[in-house]
């Protein structure tokens, strides 16, 4: 470890900086993750991963059976009072994933290192504690200490702390969590061997003690139960305590009570997700109440949006004021996020029974109401991924299409006849993808030449069972679904996507070498010499 030199350090090896670190290897980024802990901590933490987590988890590299999840059909809410006043539909998939899964976070943090382990360019070095770091306009130096007590240094061009909620990164660059925090313990019990299961997730929004209640891969269950004021740690995590509260779910004698701890959950968000060469991502920016499953999700959407960026950078194919659009893109949504648990929160704990009731009794009397209960049910509550403002040419489309929001997946038989879901024909590039025709023939040489030294690729997606001319500069698959042509856009339509799968720019593709000379210099691509390269097929 003594002097070593990196593009990436990332200081955490949680599932967040697992994914990041497995994106830079796919982008091809010298990395180096660190981490003092020598093993995965084996006790489930996070549970919940929607469709968009899912997504960014294949971006990444893990197929659908790297690890084990329940699909989860809906999330019930019960009162004492009114019995379901609310429900929220989760079945069924978004972009070729479940809406909503459980899982069993050690299985999928070894996931990640088991694909990790793919890429020569990445390394990991685990027992090694970062102690501080000092930062200029050209790179990081990091001190390190190992497990056997020696410091060492790493110079890297670019440091990311996702190094959890006591980020030691975030407490050195100074942005600290600010403004007014949202607090309040719970005693979290999972179990295996449950008398009798679920299928689903439930919240018991009783004012005397909410309790949340879920399956969970490997025969598990998972139940959250508010402390009350006055009740203590020692109180809560006693065995008498645990078997108490898990009576009306069966005898807890025949239970294996895998965990019990009481945990602090909180409502914080930095002001700034950066400064200088140095990020921050998942719980080192941001910290959310579990109530909209959204906690780890939230960091994956920072692994994705960060990652290519970062690559982008570090391989000239982009300039660097480009990595300012990361903070611009994710904390509004961060925030929103947050937002949009603390509301759920006030849902499944009232501060007591008048409240219980009248909140509890307004929501059952709209969901009478069709347009207010399709809102809710299906999700209309959750805030969209999508850029007001960020790296992306603004604009309104003539399609249906939003720039700043990400493009649909679905599934797709390709040109070896092969049927796979739309992203793994975009790959880990700038990708110029044309609905019903060819874009490629659209291109003037010049503006073929810098998009491949951008890293483009141009794609060719047309509707099911149309024959089209395939170029030899392009990929081709046949959209099965209509999820893509022309459910999203027209045919001879065009759209640039970035490699986090978020629209950059479209248009017609009789616009094509427009489109990408624009969306070329948004990255600050003008510099690029044009007279090398050819676009990879």
């Amino acid at each position: 470890m003594r002097n070593q030199q990196t593009d990436v350090l990332i200081s955490g090896f949680g599932p967040v900086g697992a994914t990041i670190a497995n994106l830079l290897g796919i982008y091809g980024v010298r990395t180096l993750v660190v981490d003092k802990a020598t093993e995965i901590f084996m006790a489930p933490r996070a549970i919940a991963l929607d469709n968009e987590a899912l997504r960014i988890l294949q971006l990444a590299g893990l197929s659908e059976d790297a690890f084990e999840r329940i699909a989860i059909p809906c999330v019930r809410m019960h009162s004492p009072y009114f019995g379901e006043f609310a429900r929220i539909n989760s079945s069924g998939d978004i972009d070729g994933h479940p809406k909503l899964v459980t899982f069993y976070q050690p299985d999928l943090e070894g996931a990640l290192r088991d694909r990790l382990a793919m890429h020569a360019c990445v390394r990991t070095a685990l027992g090694a504690e970062l102690i501080d770091f000092a930062q200029d306009d050209e790179r990081v130096i990091a001190r390190l200490r190992g497990a056997d007590g020696e410091i060492s240094t790493v110079t890297a061009k670019y440091l990311i702390g996702a190094d959890g909620a006591g980020s030691r990164v975030r407490a050195q660059i100074g942005q600290a969590f600010k403004g007014s925090t949202y607090a309040q313990d719970w005693l979290i019990v999972d179990a295996k061997h449950v008398p009798q299961p679920i299928d689903h997730i439930e919240f018991l929004c009783d004012p005397r003690r909410p309790t949340p209640h879920m399956v969970a891969p490997g025969d598990r269950e998972r139940w959250e139960f508010m402390l009350h004021p006055g009740e203590t740690r020692e109180e809560m995590e006693r065995d008498a305590t645990i078997h108490e509260l898990l009576r009306p779910w069966g005898h807890p004698q025949d239970m294996h009570i895998e965990r019990k701890a009481v945990y602090r959950f909180h409502a914080r968000s930095v002001a700034c997700f950066g400064a200088g060469r140095v990020f921050l991502a998942g719980d080192a920016a941001h910290i959310t109440p579990p109530f909209a499953g959204q906690g780890l999700v939230a960091g994956l959407r920072d692994a994705a949006n960060l990652s290519w960026k970062l690559a982008w950078v570090l391989n000239g194919r982009a300039a660097t004021n480009v990595l300012d659009s990361y903070d611009t893109e994710r904390r509004p949504h961060a925030k929103a996020m947050i937002g949009l648990a603390k509301f759920l929160g006030k849902l499944i704990m009232p501060s007591n029974t008048a409240t219980a009731i009248f909140v509890h009794g307004l929501i059952r009397l709209l969901r009478f109401v069709p347009p207010l209960r399709a809102h809710f049910d299906n999700l209309g509550i959750k805030p969209k991924n999508t850029f007001k403002r960020g790296l992306f040419v603004r604009g309104a489309s003539r399609a249906r299409i939003v720039r700043g929001g990400l493009l649909p997946q679905g599934w797709v038989r390709n040109a070896a006849g092969a049927i796979v879901l739309s992203d793994e024909l975009l790959g880990a590039a700038l990708s110029l993808v044309g609905f019903g025709a060819d874009a490629s023939e659209q291109l003037d040489d010049a503006t073929a030449r810098a998009f491949a030294s951008a890293g483009g690729r141009v794609v060719q997606i047309g509707h099911r069972g149309q024959r089209l001319h395939i170029g030899a500069r392009q990929r081709y698959a046949e959209d099965l679904n209509s999820s893509l042509v022309p459910a999203f856009a027209p045919v001879g339509w065009a759209v640039i996507v970035r490699p986090d799968r978020t629209v950059l720019h479209d248009g017609p593709i009789a616009n094509a070498s427009t489109l990408v000379r624009e969306a070329l210099a948004l990255l600050g691509a003008a510099a690029f010499d044009t007279r090398t390269s050819s676009i990879p097929v």
